[in-house]
């Protein structure tokens, strides 16, 4: 398909809602469906959560669920309550838990004639106006449980939205801006027809508010119905529930049913009781407490890098800010010397175990220098502490000289420089250690042992690891630093072989197509392509199969050389 291979997506930082909420030094919210979550919070955040009174008393019904046996029985008697409330002009508001539902249930309205808006993710363009006209009596509008929350609907229609609209509508009729006189007159018309609208839709009861369904949250199903009974006007509240529902189906549907048959009830027919209703709720309660599991878990995980993430980008910011970080590049090269000097010269081991060789080695690779280390074990009654010690004092002229020839301030920004850029690097290639480590690190519970505590220690291991690898790589960057005298740069030019130009391309001959047969015809270039020549058909060809090669040499397919040529003719 000829589609480009990228490289894998890396990532360069992350950190869970939690850990991120956690940065702020104080927090703080206001929601009005907290309570359901105050374990939660109390438990990640240690917050707790004040229930507020209401401004006015609540005026607002909430009516016991209606659970049915199948769910085409549950939409028939929603479609049903629907159109008794837009006779009587009762706004409603139906709550779905999802798009496909919110269609399902306007196909149905559709069907019975009943007009209403629907509200949900892909009429997100209209919501504030859908929102507005929800509160006008006789409007029905369907919404997903999700949509067009933290905006007011309000009885009569919204005021401000009704002026902007009819503003603009008559400002686009006059061709010109209203008068002060006009958008005078035209607002006491809108506030006067408000109250009047207002009026009929209390006369009616309020805002209806119908759940087609239970959401898992508690804290969704609270909010829908919060919609309605604002301010102290008054409003009912409804849950129609089937048994063939997402979430009546995780808890004990099929027991549900049985019961509902022993006792005689019809498809047709709902069944009311707060003893469903507990039901219910405790169902909701089991599915919170699952997920709240699932988001602790999670956390747990995150916490173990939390403490890499704030040590690494603290050490990070203060390198940031320090206009000198040579005392830190003395540190990282002596800390590299002692650890190597460690391991090939082990204190308690007798000089004849001493791996000179390696020691040499891992000089000239990560440090670019030579030294007789060999000669210096030799020496009679040397201690590996003064190898140690010379090996101290020549990587650090070494390193003094490599500053003179490139200049201390030079120098000063590419110490800088190369510590960042490593750093960054490094904690890069550990962030991509520890995705694939928590991506596999579950298995280990089938070795009967605990998958946090093995992330623990193995995410431990790998961040000792990056220390280490930090401070070799900055040490053996800048002790690789080479200053090129301008002779050497010329002299490295002229070793640097002369590109050849590239060779002529041929013309394309050009082909045009003929109109009337079909075929390609030659322009008046009548160069032969390049390759062998074709030769003219013989008659024993024709018998040649056609994915077998041509029997002129062209190194082509028969069906794609003269076999064409055949067919073409035929």
């Amino acid at each position: 398909e000829k589609v480009d291979i990228k490289p894998e997506n890396q990532t360069l930082a992350s950190i869970t809602f939690q850990n991120y909420f956690r940065l702020y030094s104080k927090l703080a919210g206001m929601t009005g469906t907290a309570l359901t979550e105050a374990d939660e919070f109390a438990d990640i955040y240690n917050l707790g959560v004040i229930d507020l009174p209401t401004n006015k008393p609540i005026q607002r019904i909430d009516e016991d669920d209606v659970v049915y046996r199948t769910a085409s029985a549950k939409y028939a008697e929603i479609v049903k309550d629907v159109r008794e409330c837009h006779a009587k002009g009762q706004p409603v508001l139906l709550g779905t838990a999802s798009i496909e539902k919110s269609e399902v249930l306007s196909n149905l309205l559709t069907t019975a004639k009943i007009p209403h808006k629907v509200l949900n993710a892909r009429h997100h363009e209209q919501e504030a106006q859908i929102v507005a006209n929800a509160g006008v009596p006789g409007a029905i509008t369907v919404a997903t449980n999700m949509a067009g929350r933290g905006t007011d609907i309000q009885l009569g229609g919204n005021f401000e939205m009704r002026v902007e609209q009819e503003k603009a509508e008559q400002e686009a009729k006059l061709g010109r801006e209203l008068t002060e006189g006009e958008l005078s007159l035209l607002t006491s018309q809108i506030k006067a027809d408000i109250e009047v609208k207002k009026k009929r839709a209390l006369d009616a009861g309020g805002l209806y508010v119908l759940g087609t369904e239970r959401h898992e949250s508690r804290r969704i199903d609270n909010q829908l119905r919060g919609r309605t009974g604002r301010q102290g006007d008054p409003g009912k509240s409804k849950f129609y529930i089937s048994i063939e529902d997402d979430l009546m189906r995780i808890f004990a549907a099929e027991r549900m049913d049985n019961v509902m048959r022993r006792l005689g009830i019809k498809e047709d027919e709902g069944i009311t009781h707060p003893w469903m209703n507990k039901a219910m709720e405790t169902s909701q309660k089991k599915i919170e407490q699952r997920n709240f599991e699932i988001r602790k878990n999670v956390l747990k995980y995150d916490d173990v890098i939390n403490d890499q993430r704030k040590a690494i980008f603290e050490q990070r910011m203060e390198f940031m800010r320090a206009e000198n970080v040579s005392d830190t590049i003395i540190d990282m090269r002596e800390d590299v010397i002692n650890g190597l000097i460690a391991r090939t010269m082990p204190e308690k081991a007798y000089a004849e175990q001493w791996d000179m060789d390696g020691l040499a080695e891992a000089l000239r690779n990560d440090f670019a220098v030579d030294m007789p280390v060999k000669d210096w074990a030799a020496e009679e009654g040397v201690a590996n502490q003064e190898v140690a010690e010379r090996v101290h004092n020549g990587i650090a002229k070494v390193y003094e000289a490599i500053t003179e020839q490139v200049g201390l301030e030079q120098m000063q920004r590419i110490e800088k420089q190369i510590l960042l850029q490593v750093l960054d690097m490094r904690w890069r290639e550990h962030l991509q250690m520890i995705d694939q480590l928590r991506s596999v690190i579950h298995l280990r519970s089938y070795g009967q042992r605990d998958p946090l505590n093995e992330f623990k220690e193995e995410a431990f291991n790998l961040f000792y690891n990056l220390l280490n690898e930090l401070r070799a790589t900055v040490t053996r960057s800048l002790m690789h630093i080479r200053v090129q005298t301008p002779e050497e740069k010329q002299q490295a030019q002229q070793r640097r072989p002369v590109p050849q130009a590239p060779a002529p391309v041929p013309p394309m001959r050009e082909t045009h197509l003929d109109p009337d047969t079909g075929h390609n015809e030659m322009s008046s270039d009548d160069t032969p392509p390049p390759g062998p020549a074709l030769h003219q058909a013989e008659e024993s060809w024709a018998s040649t199969p056609r994915n077998s090669p041509c029997p002129c040499g062209s190194g082509k397919k028969y069906k794609h050389c003269h076999g064409a040529l055949t067919t073409q003719k035929a």
